[in-house]
């Protein structure tokens, strides 16, 4: 009976911890140090749904014709996919050639803000 109750402990345990994880960023298109046709939209997939209000990137345009420049913020809404785990990033009009980071921060139900950035460009 013993072993029973330390097991189902355990098994709790487990399930308690994996609930309360933080969002990891499992994928991002276009992919991190990737050269790209120009994008519609940058995705990036989380390992949990996120809280819409308090999730976002910012996309910024950081050189341009092999000139590196301050950053310059790119007109986009962000919003979250149908499935609550993706953060789509749409680009007002179309990316022009450069290299541009994206700087995002997630928030999952365990309400612990996360955040990371990468870059790619655009040929």
């Amino acid at each position: 009976m013993r072993r029973l109750a330390i097991s189902a402990a355990l098994a709790l345990a487990g399930l308690a911890s994996g609930a309360y994880a933080h969002p990891k960023l499992l994928s991002a298109t276009p992919a991190p140090n990737a050269t790209v046709a120009k994008p519609v939209r940058v995705e990036l997939h989380f390992s949990e749904k996120l809280m819409p209000k308090f999730s976002g990137a910012d996309l910024m345009m950081t050189a341009h014709g092999g000139n590196a420049h301050a950053p310059i913020k790119v007109a986009s809404a962000a919003a979250l996919g149908a499935d609550g785990r993706t953060l789509v990033i749409t680009p007002k009009s179309p990316l022009g050639a450069g290299r541009y980071s994206v700087a995002w921060h997630a928030v999952s139900v365990d309400t612990h803000r996360v955040a990371g950035n990468y870059a790619f460009a655009v040929k």
